[in-house]
């Protein structure tokens, strides 16, 4: 996978259980910061949707392979790209590594849908959500 957005990290002791492994949970948070940061700098604006337009995306899928685990105290890095865009659809793919030997830990897709609330309706994604998956770096 060839990164749009690299979100660098250290292992915290709250990311770990009682061994110094890091937890399912903290991977998952660091997928969410990293596509919710990666996503503003490619120009979708979730604030904007959300108070403007009543529209927020929604998580249809989450498929997560556990490789080699992350441990306290190391540098990893959270890689993520936009995989691809449908008629109402988004899909993000994530690699968290090892930044000092590049060991793969985790990878995660995600698919996402755009939805107009209060009705729960799906939307369409917009045109310029379509380039980003052609954008790659």
């Amino acid at each position: 996978m060839i990164p749009q957005f690299t979100l660098p990290y250290q292992v915290m002791y709250y990311d770990t259980d009682c061994g110094g492994v890091v937890h399912n949970l903290a991977y998952l948070r660091w997928v969410e910061e990293a596509r919710s940061k990666m996503a503003s700098q490619l120009g979708i604006d979730w604030v904007r949707l959300a108070r403007e337009e009543d529209q927020h995306t929604v998580l249809v899928s989450h498929e997560v392979h556990y490789h080699s685990p992350a441990f306290l105290a190391d540098d990893i890095r959270v890689n993520g790209c936009v995989e691809r865009v449908e008629k109402s659809s988004i899909f993000f793919l994530f690699e968290i590594r090892r930044a000092e030997n590049d060991k793969l830990c985790v990878t995660v897709r995600q698919r996402l849908a755009l939805v107009q609330m209060p009705q729960g309706r799906p939307r369409r994604i917009p045109e310029h959500w379509h380039k980003l998956a052609a954008e790659q770096p």
